[in-house]
């Protein structure tokens, strides 16, 4: 967790501050998409190159997404690393509001519109599975992020974590 400060700041859901109030839309939306599907998912989750996953989710079979959130066409022009997210997820998709348009997303990404309430899936993407190595260290990744998570739930003031 990178600082002391807890990552549920808010009751609208996991925010570290950085979040707009669309892009925290688009998260709860999206969440409560996957979790309808059978998937868990988690918020904010640091990779190991250091770039921050929007939200990783996992799937009941063990696939792996890391879903980006773009809020604006802005949000979206400003931002130049989702392609890295791919060494991290088996797949890879953008999800926005449904007036950001959809064109602007490459056609390689899959494609989410959603809203606070929930989500629709527009465009799916082909699943590159992961090498058993990175599956086993992304898989233990989202344990411990979760974990983390759970933990300053309990304790907000327990510290940062490891």
């Amino acid at each position: 967790m990178a600082g002391a400060r807890s990552v549920f700041a808010s009751a609208d859901g996991p925010s570290d501050g950085r979040q707009s109030q669309r892009a925290l839309q688009i998260q709860r939306g999206v969440r409560r998409w996957l979790r309808a599907q059978g998937f868990s998912s988690i918020c904010e989750v640091t990779l190991k190159s250091g770039r921050r996953a929007d939200v990783m989710a996992l799937s009941p079979n063990g696939e792996i997404w890391i879903i980006e959130i773009k809020s604006s066409v802005a949000d979206f022009r400003a931002d130049s690393k989702w392609p890295g997210y791919a060494d991290f997820c088996d797949r890879f998709f953008f999800a926005t509001l449904d007036d950001v348009p959809a064109e602007i997303f490459p056609d390689e990404a899959g494609f989410i519109v959603a809203d606070a309430y929930g989500a629709e899936c527009l465009r799916d993407c082909a699943a590159v599975p992961l090498a058993a190595a990175r599956r086993k260290a992304v898989t233990l990744l989202f344990a411990r992020a979760a974990a983390n998570a759970l933990h300053a739930l309990a304790d907000p003031d327990g510290g940062s974590g490891i």
